[in-house]
Parts: C-alpha cells; sequence; structure tokens
C-alpha cells in the first residue's frame, strides 16, 4: 500500500502528457520493472495503440486476440514471457468506473514478479486510468492515441459528447458503440447516475455531416440542462423539443428514447419520441418491447410528452439499438431483419455489455457485405443486477 500510495502521489504531481513517462519512472525505482508501455483502444473497439507522440514509431495490436488483447476483453491481469531474458509480462486493464480505455503493459525480473505484485500493479493501472481522464482536458496525447485514422469534424463532435463508451456499478452495468466510428453523423447516447435513478437517452438526428451533429450537439445539451436544473423526463423531451424547433422551426427534427432507472426498485419511466428500439433478453427469450411513439423533437412547436412505465428485473438484458441497424440491407437488398437481430441478441448472452455492441455490428458488417453503410448504427447493451440488499 505504501508504493501505491507513492505511485498515486507521483501521478497528481505529473505534467498531463507525462503521466506514461512518470510511471515508467516510479515503477522502475519502485518494482525493477524493465519497460512500461500504455496501449488506448481506439475508437471503433478493434485495435490498442501505443501512446506516444506523432508520428507513432510503433505498431497497433488487437484489442481481441493476443496478451493485451487478452487482459483487454477479459478484464482482468494477463502475463506471459517478457522480451528480456528471465523476465515476465503483466498486460493489466486501465478501467474507470468500468470504461475501458485500454492496457499497462508492465515487464518485471522473474524474481520480482508474483501474485502480489500483479494486484499492486492492477491499482496501479487503475490509478493511472483516472489520472489520464482528467489529463484529456489539457492535453490531446490520450485522445491522439485512440485514432487508427482521421476522424470527420462531424465525428469528432459525436465523440465529445459521450460520457464514455461502458460504464459500471453495483446495479447495472452498461457498453456501447456508435459506426461507423470515424465518420458518425447523428447518431448518440448519453446517460447520467445519482445515488437513486439513472437517466439514459439515445438520440438518432436527421440529416448528414456537420448539420446532423450539430443538430443532434443542441438536443444533447439541451437535454442535460434540463436534467440538471431537477426536471421531470417529461419536462426533459418537452424543454429539448423547443429547443430544436426554436433553432430550426420544424424543417429540422430527431428521434429520441429517453429512460430514467430507478435503481431501488428497477421501475423505468420512459419517454419514447422515435425511432430509438428496445430489445430485451430475459430467462433467455428475447423479445422487443413495444412502447408508446411519440412525436420526435423539435418537429412541431409546443409538443406534450409523456412517460410510461417499464420493469426490469434482477438478470434481464436490455439493448437499445438505432434505425441504423434493423434497416441495413445486404447486397441482395435482404433487410437485416428483426429475427436476425434476435439471433444476434442470443448469441452474445454471454459476453459482458461493453464487449455486445462491437459483436453485433461486426455481424451487422458481414450481412451488410462490400456495400457502404447508407446510415449511423448505435448499440447500448445494459445489464440489470438490480440493488444488492443491504
Amino acid at each position: 500500500m505504501d508504493r501505491l500510495a507513492s505511485v498515486e502521489r507521483t501521478l497528481r504531481a505529473a505534467a498531463p502528457h507525462a503521466l506514461l513517462d512518470t510511471v515508467r519512472t516510479v515503477l522502475t525505482d519502485l518494482y525493477g520493472s524493465l519497460g512500461v508501455d500504455l496501449l488506448m483502444a481506439d475508437y471503433a473497439m478493434t485495435i490498442l495503440q501505443p501512446v506516444g507522440a506523432l508520428p507513432r514509431t510503433s505498431e497497433p495490436v488487437s484489442a481481441h486476440t493476443g496478451a493485451p488483447g487478452r487482459a483487454f476483453g477479459a478484464q482482468q491481469p494477463y502475463s506471459c514471457a517478457g522480451s528480456f531474458p528471465d523476465s515476465v509480462t503483466a498486460h493489466l486493464p486501465v478501467t474507470v468506473r468500468g470504461d475501458r480505455l485500454g492496457v499497462l503493459s508492465v515487464t518485471l525480473p522473474e524474481e520480482r514478479y508474483d501474485a502480489e505484485v500483479v494486484a499492486e500493479l492492477e491499482d496501479v493501472a487503475e490509478a493511472l486510468g483516472h489520472q489520464i481522464v482528467v489529463a484529456e482536458r489539457d492535453t490531446d496525447l490520450y485522445l491522439q492515441a485512440r485514432r487508427a485514422e482521421r476522424l470527420t469534424l462531424a465525428a469528432e463532435i459525436q465523440w465529445q459528447l459521450l460520457p464514455g463508451r461502458s460504464c459500471a456499478r453495483a446495479e447495472y452495468q452498461l457498453g456501447a458503440q456508435l459506426e461507423p466510428a470515424y465518420a458518425i453523423h447523428g447518431d448518440n447516447f448519453d446517460w447520467s447516475t445519482s445515488a437513486d435513478h439513472l437517466t439514459l437517452a439515445l438520440t438518432n438526428g436527421m440529416g448528414e455531416g456537420i448539420d446532423a451533429a450539430l443538430l443532434t450537439s443542441l438536443a444533447i445539451n439541451a437535454l442535460r440542462n434540463a436534467r440538471r436544473a431537477g426536471l421531470s423526463l417529461t419536462d426533459q423531451a418537452c424543454l429539448a423539443d423547443q429547443a430544436v424547433y426554436g433553432r430550426h422551426r420544424g424543417a429540422l427534427h430527431l428521434s429520441v428514447l429517453l429512460l430514467r432507472f430507478h435503481l431501488p426498485t428497477g421501475n423505468v419511466e420512459i419517454v419514447d419520441a422515435g425511432s430509438p428500439r428496445v430489445w430485451r433478453l430475459r430467462e433467455g427469450v428475447v423479445e422487443w418491447i413495444d412502447l408508446e411513439q411519440q412525436l420526435p423533437l423539435g418537429m412541431f412547436e409546443d409538443t406534450v410528452y409523456t412517460a410510461q412505465s417499464l420493469q426490469v428485473l434482477p438478470g434481464d438484458r436490455l439493448l437499445f439499438v438505432s434505425d441504423g441497424v434493423y434497416d441495413v440491407a445486404s447486397p441482395a437488398g435482404e433487410r437485416y431483419s428483426e429475427r436476425a437481430l434476435a439471433r444476434a441478441i442470443q448469441s452474445t448472452r454471454l459476453l459482458p455489455p461493453p464487449q455486445v455492441p462491437r459483436a453485433v455490428l461486426q455481424e451487422l458488417a458481414g450481412h451488410r457485405g462490400a456495400v457502404l453503410a447508407e446510415d449511423d448504427a448505435m448499440i447500448v447493451c445494459m445489464d440489470w443486477h438490480g440493488r444488492p440488499a443491504s
């Protein structure tokens, strides 16, 4: 614990761009490490890229295979033979409150490697993750490491809106993904939690490119403004509706699915204002939840929204998808049907929520074939555990 406290103090004092150099120095001094590398998951969640100044001198590795990929996917330390004689490399997930950022790889002499040291290094990786989240306010270094290619301007706006790509606490676990990751237009998701509530917003903005991104940005920030003012779910929808209509006078609108989970009971308030759909996996049965659809935000002036209720039970899995998923066509013109989506939900039922969106999107890409995507695709997966007994 003394060593961990020393690492944490040193990281807090480090310059934002120097976290990797700092952790290398401190792990060498305290643990005798022979090498330390930090790999960040890219926006598509397919590769892990080394942190460093551009242009990169090291090649990325898979986020699904190999030693770093196994640590990242399983969210557990994975050790293998190091590149130095008589050495071991421990690959440790860098994760902050369920949001998977990347992998910290630490090479140690064999005589210094044991289970206690690995446990301490896990804590070091978590502490580093927290410092990266803070440092991203002041440096682009870690955001650059997440990019396998250049983002479009629309995608830049969309990714900066996101709260993260996964999160977890005792009552639930969330994982989400947007595609095409480097050229997303109008789809987005947002979440916020408090002591007793989780609010989840899923949006599907009309249009393409920068216009769609700006429309979604306006709606997301209007919803946040209303939520942070303590307004009800229906009032949040009404305020965002007024903001979009006031700006575009009905010429542009966007679909939103708003949900507010009561964490102690599992009761859910829902305002369905458009196309994002909800699927539920309960006790092995997949079903689409038919909600009362209301007008999209910004279509008409002074639209009144009402909420409906849903009860989730421990063990339920919810999947939220945009029309860019269930409207995808194959090269022969066949639509990705509800039956195909239900099969994908069943086939991924053993994966944790952060891995489900990527797996379903890969199946979607296989269905689409070489045909370019016509629309954005958003998938959010949620496992509901319920509040543990006190």
